[in-house]
Parts: structure tokens; sequence; C-alpha cells
């Protein structure tokens, strides 16, 4: 009986005897990306891997809240921006991605307070501003530290020795000073207007920070009294009694009669009334009776007329939303008990026209979940319209909406241009100031009648700091520049990076973020904050249905990571998935991305065991006629993704690279050269494996910015103590 030949390893790493294991992997190769300092575009210079004068590639991580942990979303911008990072790196460029957290004020305080209620049964009181902000400042940096290491493990090349927080000494520095600029050039004002109440959270929230919820309602049609002239109708009859008119159209015939008429009511529901029947455009005749009934201190529109037409403002509802006008009836009640008092008093006096069941969107708060009461109060506001004289007398507005008009901001996708204009067209003063603890506090003094704002507080006793704290959105509109170096002019990281190239929010928050960025980048250094935005779309459950707690549909990116490798949930995310398109987020997917991890590593493993001895020759050229049409089709998709990514069609790109590198490499060319490596024609052979080695490292370094960590693990295996395939160059294809 004959002896079976006996079995010989390849002489090939160990590690591609096995299957490409991602958590023996990946926390080792982060910390060499880390250890080299590659980051760190300072040291990509003095190590002479990228150019003094190249060109950069900067970009800032949008903030993530330090409010808990990172979530699929994150996960997905992370993603996409590192990719963009890892390959303008290696494209030669002063790469720069500046990491940082925002303080987020309103929604990190609400969730210590909730902590606090449920822990202790206690309230930010019970303990006093100082202390309050001691557990907040400890929650923040407990989920700055969450996040950071999430954000790692997620492969992010991000330069850590640059780490911002919103409320840091330097940002606060730099919002002081914006804060000061404004008011002094007449931008920053204190006035009494409406605002939006929250009444669980005790502060003004904006008008980006409402979120409408549709729920039924009654339409209640009545008259103020048996002779008044008009029917009015409204869903809220408590607020009735602080009227001061009712507004017509002035082309409505039924009404002309009376404009300019004042009507005395006695008595309605125990409070006596001043109407005057005033003419407004805004008033639309075919809604309900075609009158209005204006209260100008519980509506924003009520108030403007208010305004135009010299009515007195008397407030109806205060800050814990119950009732400031009526007698015993109606005096500290909540607005719901109110409602039904008013509307039964208008049945019992016969007042009462009709009440019909409606569909109605409900203001509410985003963090509380409360109504929404408009009630005017003494804040702080930026004036968007007033004409601005070291801008040659353009107003804020016309500062935020020129850059996108006139193209020097490019946004991705173009359908957000519209949205951004038409939000731009209806902004209203922007109320910067925020009745919480927690955050920049207003930089402005008072003694008396006395009213001091600079950067530091006056000289001198009796001077009391204002209480209120500003709008977190205000700190995060400097962002671009803050974490540059600003308000220091001479700043090298701002001379070098700033306008940044790209931003890459979720387009959910293109009022919140973008168009802030906009205005105080444009105000303040007379530029751009960046060349191009590119909205990303919302990460949905495989249904389409967002991720909540309430639908129990969470899924965190850390397990995705521990089940299936980093590589394979950024790949899942990415690829196919286009800009300002919703995605679904399907596990299968994350499961096919895995195999092609390991489809990668099994390449490398043929590649190398098949042409053992042989090395890689750049410069080899003696390739047959076949090889010589693989590698031109190899190089034109080389060249065309590499004009995708500049354009910034990654999600293209991921496609085509696994598309080329399963299919066609693995499938296909690796079959035909297993005949040709085990023929016996040397030349062929040789040219079979010079194509093989020289492919097998172009797919690896093409991958790299989309799949870092195996592509990594791969190049140590190919190219033993050569560096790192993170500052290796892209590749350039000679199409002449």
């Amino acid at each position: 009986m004959q002896d079976k030949p006996e079995y010989k390893e390849p002489n090939i790493d160990k590690k591609l005897l096995q299957p490409y294991n991602p958590a023996d992997t990946e926390d080792r190769i982060y910390q060499q990306w880390q250890d080299s300092g590659f980051f760190n575009p300072d040291v990509c210079i003095e190590k002479g891997v990228t150019k003094p004068d190249a060109p950069h590639f900067s970009i800032v991580l949008p903030p993530p809240n330090v409010t808990g942990t990172l979530h699929l979303g994150h996960a997905f911008e992370d993603t996409m921006q590192d990719v963009l990072v890892r390959y303008n790196r290696m494209k030669g460029k002063k790469t720069l991605w500046i990491p940082g957290t925002d303080h987020a004020a309103i929604a990190t305080q609400s969730k210590v307070e909730k902590i606090l209620e449920k822990e202790e049964g206690k309230r930010k009181t019970d303990l006093g501003r100082e202390e309050f902000l001691k557990r907040v400042d400890k929650f923040a940096q407990e989920s700055h530290d969450t996040i950071v290491s999430q954000i790692k493990k997620m492969g992010a090349s991000i330069d850590w020795s640059r780490e911002a927080f919103t409320l840091d000494e330097k940002r606060n520095f730099a919002v002081r000073t914006a804060f000061k600029k404004m008011y002094d050039e007449g931008l920053i004002y204190r006035g009494y207007r409406i605002v939006n109440w929250d009444p669980k959270g005790q502060t003004v929230i904006s008008d980006d920070e409402v979120v409408y919820e549709e729920r039924k309602a009654k339409l209640y049609t009545f008259k103020y009294s048996k002779d008044f002239p008009i029917s009015i109708s409204t869903t809220r009859p408590e607020t009735k009694v602080g009227d001061m008119a009712v507004a017509v159209n002035p082309a409505d015939e039924r009404y002309t009669q009376y404009v300019g008429q004042t009507f005395e009511v006695a008595d309605f529901c125990g409070v006596p009334l001043s109407i005057k029947i005033i003419a407004d455009h805004n008033v639309e005749k075919d809604f309900g009776t075609g009158a209005l009934g204006v209260t100008p201190a519980d509506s924003q529109i009520d108030w403007e007329m208010a305004q135009k037409n010299n009515l007195e403002v008397k407030p109806v509802i205060n800050e814990y939303a119950k009732m400031t006008v009526g007698g015993e009836n109606l005096l500290g009640k909540k607005t719901g008990e109110a409602r039904e008092i008013v509307a039964q008093w208008l049945r019992d006096n016969n007042l009462m026209e009709s009440e019909v069941e409606v569909d109605q969107n409900v203001s509410t708060a985003e963090r509380t979940g409360a109504i929404i009461e408009p009630i005017p109060k003494l804040q702080w506001f930026i004036n968007v319209n007033k004409p601005i004289e070291r801008h040659t007398g353009k107003t804020l507005k016309d500062l935020m909406l020129e850059p996108v008009v006139d193209g020097k901001i490019k946004v991705l996708p173009d359908r957000f241009e519209k949205i951004y204009s038409h939000w731009i067209a209806n902004l209203r003063d922007w109320c910067i100031s925020r009745q919480i603890w927690y955050g920049h506090r207003v930089p402005v003094w008072y003694r008396g009648d006395e009213v001091y704002c600079d950067m530091e507080a006056p000289e001198g006793e009796g001077w009391e700091q204002d209480s209120d704290s500003l709008d977190t959105w205000f700190s995060s509109g400097l962002w671009t520049f803050s974490t540059l170096g600003w308000p220091d002019m001479n700043s090298a990281d701002l001379k070098n990076y700033h306008p940044t190239t790209i931003v890459m929010p979720g387009y959910e928050i293109l009022p919140f973020w973008v168009a802030r960025m906009v205005l105080m980048s444009q105000y303040l250094l007379n530029e751009v904050p960046f060349d191009t935005v590119y909205f990303h779309g919302i990460v949905r459950d495989s249904k389409g249905k967002k991720f909540s707690k309430s639908a129990n549909n969470g899924i965190d990116p850390i397990d995705v990571i521990n089940e299936y490798g980093t590589d394979a949930l950024r790949m899942a995310l990415v690829v196919g998935v286009g800009p300002g398109n919703d995605t679904k987020f399907d596990m299968q997917k994350v499961k096919a991305y895995k195999h092609f991890a390991n489809k990668l590593w099994n390449i490398a493993r043929f590649t190398l065991s098949s042409t053992e001895g042989i090395t890689c020759d750049p410069k080899f050229d003696a390739y047959t006629d076949s090889e010589k049409t693989l590698i031109e089709e190899r190089d034109n998709l080389i060249s065309e993704i590499t004009k995708e990514m500049d354009e910034y069609k990654f999600y293209l790109v991921g496609e085509k690279l696994y598309a080329y590198a399963w299919t066609r490499f693995a499938d296909v060319i690796i079959e035909e050269s297993k005949i040709i490596l085990n023929g016996d024609d040397e030349s062929a052979k040789m040219a079979r494996a010079q194509f093989l080695l020289n492919t097998l490292e172009k797919i690896t370094t093409v991958l790299h910015p989309f799949m870092p960590f195996v592509t990594e693990e791969l190049w140590s295996i190919i190219h033993k103590d050569t560096g790192l395939l993170m500052v290796e160059k892209w590749p350039t294809i000679n199409n002449g």
C-alpha cells in the first residue's frame, strides 16, 4: 500500500491558516494606529508621509451629545466620515478630523434631573446650582468616556490630540467673544417677546426644538356676547379671556363695516373685554368663520398683529401652564381645566354655536414632551434682520443665504437647498437664553438699572450675573472654527484647515446646526464654515421603523461589532446608501460583509501560498496579453472609483469594490489562475503571480477606507515591517 504524501503547510503567515478573527485583531490594530501618531496631520508631516505644502482635507465630527451612548445613526455617520478621511490621507493631503462632544444643555440637565429624582427623590433646587452642576459634570464625563470608546471601536482615524468639548474653557472663551461682538453691534438684545415655553422643563426652547404631534381636539365656535357681531373659532377658549381684538381679512365683505370699531364685552366668563376689530391680510377668509380672536400674549402671530395695531398685551397663562386672568372660577387653574370651565360657560349662556372634533398639530417640547405654551417673557435674542454696517448692510439672514445661493457651499443632495432657503426666509429672531443651570452662562451683569456685558465680570460690588444659560446651538454654531483656535486669528490650525472641506450631519439637524454654523462663520470670519454639506439620512430598523425605546427595536452597534466585527458593520451601513436617503438596517447585510472579510482573507491566503518565494515587483512588465487585459480592467476600475471618491460617491465605490474582489477576482480570475499556476509555462506563471500579488495589494489598499482593520492586518502580512497601510499612497493610474 502506497503511503499518502506528507501534507506540507504553505510557508505563509500562520494567521492566514485560520479564519479571520476581528475580535483578536481590531483593538490591537487601533492601538498601533494611535501609537503611530498618524491621526495627527502634524505627525504625518514630521515623519515625511505628507508634504508640508499639500492641500488640506478637514472635517469636524458632528459632536454627539453627552447624554448616554451612541446608536447606529452615529456609527453610520462616523463610518462615512472615516471613509473620506482615510481616503484623503492616502491621497497625500494634510488630513484633519477633529473629535468632540456636545454638552447638549437641556437634554443633559433634564437627564440628570430625572436620575436625581428617581434615585434620591430630590430636585436640583435641593442641591443648589454649584452642587447640581458637579453632578451634571460627572454624568457628562462618564458619558463622554463611553462615547469616545465607541468611536474608537468604529475605527475612526480621528485626531484625539485636538479633542474639544462645547463647554470646555477654550469654547467658553469663544462663546463669550462671539456674544460680546454681537452685543456690541446691536445684534444681541434683551426684549419682551413671545417665546416657546416648556412648563415641564421650565425653560424657553427654540422653534426648531418644538415637535408637532397630531392629536384630537375640539374646535369651538362662539360669540363673546349675544350682541357681539362676529363669531370666532378656537381650540383654546380658555385663552380668550386675554383677547384684545378680532382680526378679519380686509377683503372680506362680511366684516368690512366693523373694521376699526371697538366693542365692549361686560362679562366673558367673569372677565370684561374690550375687543377692537382689525384688518390683517394673514387671516384666511375661508377658514372657520373667517375671523380670528387675537390673544397677543398667547401666539406669535397674534403678538405681531398686536404690535402693528398697538394692542395691549395681557398675559393669560404663566410658566406653570396655569391661568393668570379671571376670577375665582379661572385664576390658578390648569389650562385643560380652564378650557372646560370657559366652554361650559359659553354653553350655559347660549353663546356656543358648535363644537367639532378635529385633528390638531400640538406643539410639544422635544426633550420633556410637555405641551408648549407661547408666553411673553424678557429674553435674549439675536436679531436676524438688522443691517450690519461692516457687512455692507447685509443682515444675518443674507449672510446665511448667500453662500448657498452663490454656490460657495455645495449642498448634497441639492434638494435640501430649497429646504434651507425656505427655513431662512421664515426665520424669526433667535431666542438664545435658556432658564437652565447647565451651559454657557450669559456674560451680562446687572446692578440696579446698570447693564454690563464683557468677557469678564465687572469690578466693584453689587453686580449680579444673568442667571440664564445660552442655547446649546450658540456654542455649536462656532464649532468649525472654535475647534481650530478662534478667536486667535493667527492660529495655525485656523489658517491651515478653515474653511473645513465637508460636514456630514443628518438632514434632521439642518436648521439646528448647519444654518447656525453658516451664520456664525459668515458673521465672525467673513467666510463659509465648510465647502460642502453632505446630509445623510436616518438609519431605521429592517421594517423601516425608527429605532426607539417605545418600539423596543434598538440595536447597540457594539453588540454588532462584538459578533461580526467593525469592518462588516461599516460596509453594511454605507454601501449603497446615497446622501439624504434613509436606510433599513439589516443584520443579514452585516453577516454578508463578515463573509466578505473572510473572503479577502482567503484571497490573500491563496495568493501568497501560490506565489511562495516571489516578491511583488511594481516594475514587472513581462505580462502576457491576458494579464494586460486584466490589468486594464482593474486599473479602469481604480480610476473610476477614485473619481467617485472625489465626488463623495463612496456608497457606490464600496459596492463596486465588493463586486470586483468577490465575483470577479475571487470567483473568476483566481479560478483561472489555478490552471496557469499549475502549468509548465514558467513565464506565464511568473506573469500571473505578479498580477495576483500586485492586484492583492491594490484591492487591500483601495478597500482600506471602508474596511480598515482587516486590510491593515493583511498589509502587515503582505509587507512585514514596512509600515502602516493607513499612510500608504492611494494607487495612481497612468491612463496615458
